[in-house]
């Protein structure tokens, strides 16, 4: 009697993966929120923005303006239309300075000195040298609290002429170069802290004088 062959039994093979093929998984932003995370951050933010409404402080800086005060308009120059007549002899005032210049003898003329409705200053600076030469200037002095100045025209041959072109506000110059428009603008044509020109009769009487009340000799605010 022949015997049947024997067979082998079948165990199943378990799956494996190459161990150059990593394993694929997915991933954690594909994964769905659980609804009670989900939940939780709505109740957070309801929350957070009523709390932060409700919050009796300020989380920005609020300027704190009285009423009382309101905002200033901005100021304009007038029109500068025309030029004053040639100064004569008798209406110049030498101007006394605290820094004489070394070059210059300066004179202010007195019929040309004015202070406009745009609260300008403005004069005829003469700028005589040792010599007996002179270079005239028709000029603005602004009494704000550092100073400005501007020209206008230059006297040449008995008559004024405009300066071609727009020659804007400088600063009045601190340093001593320029000491007959600093002095006019400190002391002689203006009002230390108040930063407006004094009434034309004072401004005369305070150049012949050539001196400034004491109590008002401390100039104007530093920057």
């Amino acid at each position: 009697m022949l015997s049947r062959p024997l067979r082998r039994p079948v165990v199943p093979r378990r799956l494996c993966y190459p161990l150059d093929r990593p394993r694929q998984s997915t991933p954690a932003s594909d994964l769905p929120m659980p609804p009670f995370l989900f939940a939780l951050g709505l109740f957070l933010l309801t929350v957070a923005g009523a709390s932060q409404a409700q919050s009796p402080f300020v989380f920005g800086p609020e300027e704190v303006v009285p009423k009382s005060v309101k905002p200033g308009k901005k100021w304009t120059e007038g029109r500068v239309e025309e030029l004053p007549a040639w100064p004569a002899d008798q209406d110049l005032i030498r101007l006394s300075l605290d820094q004489a210049s070394p070059r210059f003898t300066y004179y202010l003329d007195r019929a040309s000195l004015e202070v406009g409705s745009d609260q300008v200053v403005r004069y005829v600076l003469v700028a005589e040298t040792s010599n007996g030469s002179r270079n005239l200037s028709f000029e603005g002095i602004r009494c704000t609290p550092n100073g400005a100045h501007r020209t206008y025209a230059f006297g040449h041959a008995g008559r004024f002429e405009w300066i071609e072109g727009d020659d804007d506000w400088q600063p009045i110059d601190r340093s001593g170069a320029d000491p007959a428009r600093y002095e006019l603008w400190r002391h002689y044509l203006c009002v230390p802290r108040l930063f407006q020109p004094r009434p034309k009769s004072e401004q005369v009487r305070l150049l012949r004088s050539g001196r400034v009340p004491e109590l008002e000799n401390r100039g104007f605010l530093t920057n």
